[in-house]
């Protein structure tokens, strides 16, 4: 396997930040009197907000219309923005991204996420350049659909089967195998190794040190 090009997800697989997001969707649940249960919160994290919202509110037999969606997507962002004040990065993850730049190999991040809710968790990463960001609001439908990822392909320059996607949710694997991408699932955040396989993971790593070597290894010129 040696990919020309590298995309991840945010929460979760680079930062450690799944907590955070799960305490924030609580919260605003709680502010608009849907019952929530935290293991269904739990199991959607790193999905579509808005698809997030709405699967909730239906499992507490309410529904929700898009702008009321949206509503409540935007409110557990800003939540969430205002807890997600110094997040930390999970193990590997500094180190794999220094090795992806010193082999001058391209990378992005792809993240559900709105633009205003990232900006804390990648100056975690503390880059020297800012990454390439592509986040939900750059597209209509975000993970599980492959259109984040797609888009950062694009972004990167390179065609989507030649890139692989790393992360922690079954929603990443599943955008991932919908992009024509191999994908590499990470369990430190939201999903089991053996969920991760299920939803199409190529492979698992406990975390990202072990993605190190692999990322030193200079991919082929087609």
């Amino acid at each position: 396997m040696q990919p020309a090009a590298w995309i991840f997800d945010l929460d979760g697989t680079l930062v450690d930040t799944v907590e955070t997001r799960i305490v924030a969707w609580l919260r605003t649940f709680a502010e608009y009197r849907i019952p929530a249960d935290r293991a269904l919160v739990s199991n959607l994290i790193g999905s579509d907000g808005r698809r997030l919202a709405r699967v909730v509110a239906e499992a507490a037999g309410q529904s929700l219309d898009a702008d009321r969606q949206e509503e409540i997507d935007r409110r557990a962002g800003d939540i969430y923005s205002e807890l997600n004040l110094d997040p930390k990065t999970l193990p590997g993850a500094l180190e794999l991204l220094q090795a992806l730049d010193e082999t001058r190999q391209r990378w992005a991040i792809a993240t559900s996420s709105r633009r205003e809710q990232v900006d804390a968790s990648i100056k975690a990463l503390a880059r020297s350049r800012p990454p390439i960001v592509i986040d939900g609001s750059n597209v209509e439908h975000a993970k599980p659909a492959p259109d984040l990822l797609l888009f950062a392909a694009r972004e990167l320059g390179v065609e989507p089967s030649r890139c692989c996607y790393v992360g922690d949710a079954i929603w990443d694997m599943q955008a991932a195998v919908a992009a024509g991408m191999e994908a590499i699932g990470v369990v430190s955040g939201s999903a089991a190794a053996g969920e991760l396989a299920g939803a199409g993971a190529l492979f698992t790593v406990k975390e990202l040190t072990e993605l190190i070597p692999l990322a030193r290894i200079q991919p082929e010129v087609p």
